[in-house]
Order: C-alpha cells, then sequence, then structure tokens
C-alpha cells in the first residue's frame, strides 16, 4: 500500500512537472502563432545574433531598426486597399453636395460600384478621387474624418472592422523585436496622415515612426488659427524607389531588418540586405485562400512577381500564411 502510494504521488508530481515545463516553455516562446520551421526559426537566430553583446554580429541597441510594409504585411489589403475603401466611402459620403459626380467618372463608378469603369479611369481616376476626399481641409479635420470611419467601417468579407484585421503572428513579431530594442517603423505606399490616427493603437508603432506617402500641405492662419491645410498636390510616393528614400530622410538609418508582401516593397529589403553585417529580409506570401485571401503574380492590389523569383539569390525568406503561420487574425 505504502508502494502503491509513493507511486502515485511520484507519477503525480511528474505530470505537475510536465504541465509545469509545457506552460513555462509557452511562456518563452516569442512567437506562439508561427509554427516550428525554417522562418520562425530564422527570424530567432537573427535577433539572438545582433543582440548578443560580445558576438561577431552583435548591434547596439540604439541601430536596430526594423521596417515593415502595412498593407498585405499587417493587415489585409484584399479585395481593395483599406486607404481606397475610405476613399469610396467619403465620395458616397459627399455625393448629395456634388450631384455633378451621378454622371462623372470616375464619380460615377464609385456612386455605381462599377469596378470595370474604375478600373479603366486608371491611375489619373484614383487621383481624381483622392483630390476630392484627401484635400481641400485642414489636417486635423482629415484625422478626425479618418478616426471616426475607421471606428466603424468593417472589411465586405469578414464583416469586421479593418483594425481587427491584423496579422496576429505579425503583432508577435513586432512586440518581440520591440522586447529586444528595436524600434519599428511602418514604411507604407499608404497615405502617412491616413495611417497615423490609429496605428500606436493596433500596431504599438506612434506616429513618428510612420513613413508613407504625402501631399502638399501649406501653412496658413485661418480666423487668426495657424492651420495646415491639406493640396490635391502629391509630394512624395512611398513605394517601390521611394521606399528607401522615405527611410533615409525619415529615418536616417538603414535598416537591419525589412518586411514586406509585394514588389512594392522590393527596393526596401533589397537597401536594407544591402547593409554589411546581419541582415533580415522577409515577404508575406498570401497563399492562404481558406482563411484569408490566396494571390501573388496577378493581381491589382500586392502584386509580388520580382520579388517571388529573386528571394532565392537575394537571401530573402519567403513567409507562407498557410504554412508558418498557426492563425491569421487575433482571437
Amino acid at each position: 500500500m505504502k508502494v502503491k502510494f509513493l507511486f502515485g504521488a511520484m507519477v503525480s508530481c511528474l505530470l505537475g512537472a510536465s504541465v509545469w515545463i509545457s506552460g513555462a516553455l509557452a511562456q518563452t516562446d516569442p512567437l506562439p502563432s508561427w509554427n516550428d520551421g525554417a522562418n520562425k526559426q530564422a527570424i530567432v537566430e537573427f535577433v539572438e545574433a545582433v543582440t548578443s553583446e560580445g558576438g561577431a554580429d552583435f548591434v547596439a541597441p540604439g541601430e536596430r531598426i526594423a521596417t515593415f510594409d502595412n498593407d498585405g504585411t499587417l493587415w489585409v489589403e484584399h479585395p481593395m486597399y483599406t486607404q481606397l475603401a475610405f476613399a469610396f466611402d467619403r465620395v458616397k459620403a459627399l455625393a448629395p453636395d456634388h450631384p455633378e459626380w451621378k454622371t462623372t467618372q470616375p464619380f460615377q463608378a464609385v456612386l455605381e460600384n462599377d469596378m470595370e469603369a474604375l478600373g479603366k479611369a486608371g491611375e489619373k481616376g484614383l487621383m481624381q478621387i483622392v483630390a476630392a476626399t484627401h484635400a481641400g481641409m485642414s489636417t486635423d479635420e482629415f484625422e478626425k474624418t479618418v478616426t471616426d470611419w475607421i471606428a466603424t467601417a468593417k472589411h465586405p468579407k469578414f464583416d469586421k472592422p479593418y483594425t481587427e484585421l491584423v496579422y496576429q503572428p505579425m503583432l508577435e513579431l513586432l512586440a518581440y523585436l520591440r522586447a529586444n530594442d528595436f524600434k519599428t517603423f511602418i514604411i507604407s505606399g499608404g497615405g502617412i496622415e491616413f495611417m497615423r490616427p490609429w496605428t500606436e493603437e493596433i500596431y504599438g508603432i506612434p506616429p513618428e515612426q510612420v513613413v508613407g506617402s504625402s501631399i502638399v500641405t501649406e501653412y496658413e492662419v485661418v480666423d487668426g488659427i495657424p492651420t495646415l491645410m491639406r493640396t490635391p498636390k502629391i509630394a512624395f510616393v512611398d513605394d517601390k524607389a521611394g521606399k528607401p528614400v522615405g527611410i533615409l530622410t525619415h529615418i536616417g538609418k538603414r535598416p537591419l531588418a525589412a518586411f514586406g508582401n509585394s514588389d512594392g516593397d522590393y527596393q526596401m529589403l533589397q537597401y536594407t540586405t544591402a547593409g554589411s553585417g546581419k541582415r533580415l529580409g522577409m515577404f508575406v506570401h498570401h497563399d492562404d485562400a481558406d482563411r484569408e485571401y490566396a494571390y501573388d503574380r496577378d493581381t491589382h492590389f500586392g502584386s509580388l512577381n520580382k520579388g517571388l523569383d529573386d528571394a532565392p539569390k537575394e537571401g530573402w525568406h519567403i513567409i507562407s500564411m498557410k504554412d508558418d503561420w498557426k492563425q491569421i487574425f487575433p482571437e
């Protein structure tokens, strides 16, 4: 009886220890939503290499910079960029004050949800829409408009707020890097003033660490109040070759790591990994039609062609949403 009791006690202790060890391991995993594999390993090994003081690849905390694209890298970009959905909603909201839009392209196409006509309008048509919905107001007015919209707008497929359609594995990656004294920046082709009102809340990235495309802003004194007014003129496009320029202009240092998902991020990864020492470049590949979307080469939003082809020779990693991520969105 005594032996049986001792054996039972020992088994209970071992089981308890096993549960404790499993819990401890789970707590120490910095990327719990990532499946074990080459990409997760590459991230962890990179971080350990550049943060191990005395090691050959050690980088001082002040030099640890990581840059992230936004659309398609940190949150959903299909069926269209979120900012484009915002612009379309603004056209519809402003339409009562512009009856001529009912018969004027590209506004007519937006009001009638005619995607074919919108496609034919091309870049010029989109610029007309941006000018009508993003300009002619102060920066404070625009920020409020964006904040109000992002609080209520929902994604057409998932029927959830856009701010809930961020990628859980990437949120963990951002947190992991910051826990290791990295400064994380958004480098996006999206509008800088469209993103800044909400990036800190959903990504933990403050406005001063957001780099994006911008329109010409002019200083005016309106009714005795110093005001910054938004004009319809493009000032800077933070896409493709513009991304390294934006990085230099706003950050002033070459990143150690860069993460994107499309050919619009190609030059950012190229510029980042061309630096000396340990570097990391990664593309998020949208290959999970069941949990999100599947697309790469043939798409109007987030096309990935050259990046897929050149990643092996450039030493860049392709993150498979289907194979590398246990879950896509926060639960």
